[in-house]
């Protein structure tokens, strides 16, 4: 679960044939269960801008950090779990900035299409559009209220999911993820979340040894407003390797 820690284009028509929706969720929500095995069976180089703005806009505060990065996705019943593990190596910044915002696990926004969560989501095709010269098929979705969700807000140690609404753009020949943009169904004012967009990218990663390339995170931008405050970070995602890890999936509902 990706989550938020508060510390206080016009579109184009192609001829190709179109893709029946059905189908390419289909086909995606396989490529994303794919996704969730390969993700945690890597570790990468992740580069993280944090910044804090005035209210004129102008950069308050801002930090940059360069870590190790693992994550592990974890199906246990009804709960699918992501657990990020960060090993420092570089930070910049004042030390007696104040606490920035943190943000986790949003590389893994493409769950919105994982079978896990489809039933979560209502989708619909928008315009087709071209992302480097390719025609990727956009898909608006936007969550059912009461039903689980892939993000959450964490504030005072309680855990607030977020009812996301978006636009994925979508290879309808392989079912890949090229972009995602997301932000909030309705309001959370009332606890003091008054704006959230996020976007983040996937490109192919080849590895040697492995014909088919794996399609990772390249970056997330995540941009937070309260009443009163406004942050954005900035992460970027490069270096993949590969080792070896043991995914645990479980249908067994703990007692």
């Amino acid at each position: 679960m990706a989550i938020i820690v508060f510390l206080l284009l016009s579109g184009t028509c192609f001829a190709s044939e179109p893709v029946p929706m059905q189908e390419l969720l289909q086909r995606t929500g396989k490529l994303v269960e794919d996704f969730v095995s390969q993700l945690s069976g890597v570790r990468c180089k992740e580069s993280v801008n944090q910044v804090k703005f005035e209210k004129n806009g102008k950069v308050k505060y801002k930090a940059d950090s360069a870590f190790d990065s693992l994550l592990l996705l974890r199906l246990e019943g009804d709960n699918l779990s992501v657990e990020e593990s960060r090993q420092v190596e570089r930070q910049s910044g004042r030390a007696q900035n104040p606490p920035l915002l943190v943000t986790s696990g949003f590389s893994t926004l493409a769950l919105v299409f994982h079978p896990y969560y489809q039933a979560s989501f209502e989708f619909q095709q928008l315009d087709d559009e071209a992302l480097e010269g390719k025609r990727h098929m956009r898909v608006q979705f936007q969550h059912v209220r009461g039903m689980r969700s892939p993000t959450a807000l964490q504030l005072r140690g309680q855990e607030y999911p977020l009812e996301l609404s978006g636009i994925a753009w979508i290879n309808p020949d392989t079912g890949e993820i090229a972009k995602i943009q997301a932000g909030l169904r309705s309001s959370m004012e009332d606890l003091g979340l008054k704006a959230f967009q996020s976007e983040v990218h996937y490109a192919p990663v080849l590895f040697a040894g492995i014909t088919k390339p794996y399609w990772l995170p390249t970056s997330a931008v995540i941009d937070v407003e309260t009443p009163r405050q406004h942050w954005r970070n900035t992460h970027h995602f490069a270096e993949y390797r590969r080792f070896t890890v043991n995914v645990q999936i479980s249908s067994e509902r703990k007692p």
